[in-house]
């Protein structure tokens, strides 16, 4: 896996290029991940049109937020690789939506207020992360149905294909002997975004006050319902997967 989030855009490409190339005199597989720029489609389009055994991902913020609706100071928006311009996310889509982008994962990166130096508004201390988990789907729905992208696409990028990937033989999909993992999802039910209410424990999201189309009505875990107060995760060890 390779990411080069504090590399000017430059050294980021120099940097795919070199990635590209190992994984060709390899035949090795490899990953680009949480890909911002669109910059680099043209290149992975290549590589992919080569045969190489390459996948990419990016994520909900560099789907939806957009630099030029960033407020001044407004460090809840700091992630990193940072959020860029409308036309690099309507790039970002198109390379989505023609298979060359493969997948999207969250990149949930939590930060307590504090770290996000709401106060003073400086970019350059505050904490780089967006907290995505909870809002994701929602986020991805109400721009790929704005685009008239099905949910059913939405979900293998967001489920399917990653567990593929990685190998999660029990993720990904509703089928028996599966692990039951589901969301009950209203497609047309829309909400605005409050922090207060979200279920983080740092209330901080770039999403404040963002209307969102589809929401979340109950969650499954294994078949059972999450109640968001009893933790119900397990350590996974190598070869468990």
């Amino acid at each position: 896996m390779e990411e080069f989030p504090h590399l000017e855009a430059d050294e980021m490409a120099e940097a795919l290029a070199e990635n590209v190339e190992r994984t060709r005199w390899t035949g090795a597989r490899s990953h680009i991940l949480h890909l911002s720029s669109s910059d680099a489609i043209p290149m992975i389009r290549s590589a992919k049109n080569d045969g190489l055994d390459i996948t990419v991902e990016t994520c909900p913020h560099y789907l939806t937020l957009l630099s030029e609706e960033i407020p001044d100071g407004a460090t809840a928006f700091k992630c990193c690789p940072p959020v860029r311009e409308v036309s690099n996310r309507e790039k970002l889509w198109e390379g989505l939506i023609d298979g060359t982008i493969d997948y999207i994962v969250s990149d949930h990166s939590p930060s307590t207020l504090d770290l996000k130096d709401l106060g003073n508004g400086d970019f350059g201390v505050a904490w780089g992360g967006v907290s995505s988990l909870q809002l994701g789907l929602s986020l991805i729905w109400t721009e790929a149905r704005r685009r008239g992208v099905g949910l059913e696409r939405v979900v293998r990028w967001m489920s399917t294909r990653p567990a593929e990937r990685v190998g999660l033989r029990g993720k990904g999909k509703l089928s028996l002997g599966y692990d039951a993992d589901m969301a009950v999802f209203a497609a047309d039910e829309s909400y605005v975004v409050d922090a207060q209410r979200l279920n983080h424990k740092n209330p901080v999201t770039p999403y404040q006050g963002k209307v969102l189309s589809g929401k979340v009505r109950r969650t499954f875990v294994g078949g059972r319902q999450v109640d968001h107060e009893t933790p119900t995760g397990r350590l996974i060890s190598h070869g468990q997967v």
